[in-house]
């Protein structure tokens, strides 16, 4: 895949590790849990351009320039795929609403806006509120799955990315060390040393 075939994630050291951004035309799956910075990779990704796109709020406070979906159906988003650029805030609100189905009726004609459109979709799950199995089905339809995890150690924190799944480009064989700074996520520079 061609560097211009990418988009800029907007996350600093990111683009770097999944050669040159998240591809274009593609279904991206950002897990975590709504402490693991989840939303910054999202609103990074929303506004790392001027151009902008669409950001679905489904989950919390409707920001400036989003487009307030709390009340919407699965049925009625692609109205609103606007730019190059769309974020749905999240894929587990529509399960939890909706059904498993619905959620993969949505990912499909997403996968096929994205063409269509030549844009990228991003979709926010949280983790540990869905069966395995639906989770499964979820993975298979998307483009890239990124996870951000968290793990405690005895008196400190570290974020952790792991790239699971990436079209066309290799995945990433080992858990990124992130921070979660002012400006949002920053992939760390050094590891952890044991």
């Amino acid at each position: 895949m061609r560097k211009d075939d990418k988009q800029p994630t907007g996350v600093i050291g990111l683009d770097a590790v999944i050669e040159g951004g998240y591809p274009s035309e593609a279904v991206i799956i950002v897990i975590g849990s709504p402490l693991s910075g989840i939303d910054h990779i999202a609103r990074q990704f929303w506004k790392v351009e001027e151009e902008g796109g669409s950001y679905m709020m489904i989950d919390s406070e409707v920001e400036e320039g989003m487009v307030d979906a709390r009340g919407m159906t699965p049925d009625t988003f692609p109205v609103h795929y606007q730019g190059k650029r769309i974020i749905v805030d999240s894929l587990s609100s529509v399960i939890l609403n909706f059904g498993i189905d619905e959620a993969l009726r949505s990912l499909s004609i997403a996968r096929k806006e994205a063409a269509r459109e030549k844009s990228t979709i991003m979709f926010l799950l949280y983790n540990n509120i869905h069966k395995p199995e639906d989770e499964n089905r979820i993975f298979r339809l998307a483009d890239v799955v990124l996870e951000l995890k968290v793990v405690t150690f005895v008196t400190e924190v570290e974020r952790q990315l792991a790239v699971h799944k990436l079209r066309q480009t290799n995945v990433p064989k080992r858990l990124i060390p992130f921070n979660i700074t002012d400006k949002g996520v920053e992939l760390s520079t050094t590891s952890r040393v044991v």
